[in-house]
């Protein structure tokens, strides 16, 4: 099982949703960066259950502990490791889950591999691992701070209630002013509605997020097998219930125009850009300076507090009826994964093009 994401800037995790702690390495932080704790804690917040009514009724603090790699406020440029406990697991509740496959979920697929399963909560495949991703990301973050990069996400759908493509008709600022991480206020009211009739149903529902990153630098990436664009589609469709990926105009580019699609280049102030970005800030594989953008796409989460036809261990033909608490929507959480994912492949390809330059 492959534990460790990244090529220089590295997060290695392990833990599982109803063990004793989740936690994690980060190797490859640059010496010398402030660590921001309270940052670190409040990405980590973004992410816990039970934050509001449309998420997981499960009750977590999530308070990481650094252990190692800081000192005196700075990152050292030796590993950081770091755990957060688990205290609020209900086991019990996953004890009719011993036997049997839930529909769609992991359960199956690991049992098959590994001949073995944790059915408390998914064990590894619960997106509750995603805890280590977030400080990871937070950790990243806190170094492309220092140098003007920026990454922000926001719930751009939930099931057919849709913002315009375009993320430049948004002030994102406004993404954490509600519960669903939606800068339309009113869209996320609808939205919200949407997700609290779904879980009242005992069913889920699924979306899309947005994310920008702006101030990336050109030349990240490279033109053959670590193409930046590859990078950021491993990273997210590496995440929990994530089904598509696509950045800049992606599929919709599809019925324009090669006259309508290429983003002419300027020259202002003597230096380069473009008129339009139809490419999403990346072009044969490499950053080329303008705003990269990208959309992800969440399933309906496979755990329904309803009955489902499924079969056990066995091959025989039950039914299974879930107990536990289980998000109805995974995209209000699911907003600081995709931001962490992403500043951990920006920053891990910054310092690899570092690498490559005399």
């Amino acid at each position: 099982m492959r534990n460790t994401f990244g090529h220089l800037f590295t997060l290695t995790t392990f833990g599982e949703s109803h063990g004793e702690a989740i936690g994690g390495v980060v190797d490859g932080m640059p010496a010398g960066i402030e660590i921001d704790t309270a940052f670190i804690q409040q990405e980590l917040n973004r992410r816990r259950p039970g934050q509001s009514r449309i998420t997981t009724s499960r009750q977590e603090a999530d308070q990481v502990e650094l252990l190692s790699g800081v000192f005196e406020g700075r990152s050292t440029g030796c590993p950081i490791g770091f755990i957060v406990r688990n205290q609020n697991q209900h086991s019990q509740d996953y004890e009719n889950l011993r036997t049997v496959f839930r529909p769609s979920h992991a359960d199956y697929t690991y049992y098959n591999k590994y001949e073995l399963r944790d059915h408390r909560g998914g064990g590894r495949s619960s997106a509750r691992i995603t805890i280590s991703r977030c400080v990871g990301g937070a950790l990243a973050k806190l170094a492309l701070r220092q140098l003007g990069i920026s990454v922000q996400a926001y719930t751009s759908q939930v099931g057919d209630i849709a913002l315009e493509r375009d993320y430049r008709l948004y002030n994102l600022d406004l993404t954490e002013q509600n519960a669903v991480r939606c800068p339309d206020q009113e869209k996320a009211r609808q939205m919200e509605q949407l997700i609290e009739q779904v879980k009242a149903e005992g069913d889920t529902i699924g979306g899309i997020i947005t994310c920008v990153i702006k101030g990336c630098p050109t030349g990240l990436g490279e033109p053959e097998f670590s193409k930046f664009h590859a990078e950021l589609g491993a990273a997210m469709l590496g995440i929990n219930a994530v089904k598509g990926f696509e950045y800049g105009e992606g599929f919709s580019g599809v019925t324009a125009r090669g006259s309508e699609q290429n983003d002419v280049f300027v020259s202002e102030n003597s230096s380069l850009s473009t008129k339009t970005n139809h490419s999403g800030g990346i072009q044969g594989g490499i950053s080329n300076g303008q705003d990269i953008y990208f959309r992800v796409a969440f399933k309906p989460v496979a755990t329904l507090l309803r009955p489902q036809q499924t079969v056990d261990m066995e091959g025989n033909k039950t039914t299974v009826t879930p107990r536990g608490r289980h998000d109805p929507c995974v995209l209000p959480r699911a907003v600081p994964v995709v931001e962490a994912m992403a500043a951990m492949v920006v920053l891990d390809h910054y310092l690899l093009n570092k690498s490559v330059k005399l």
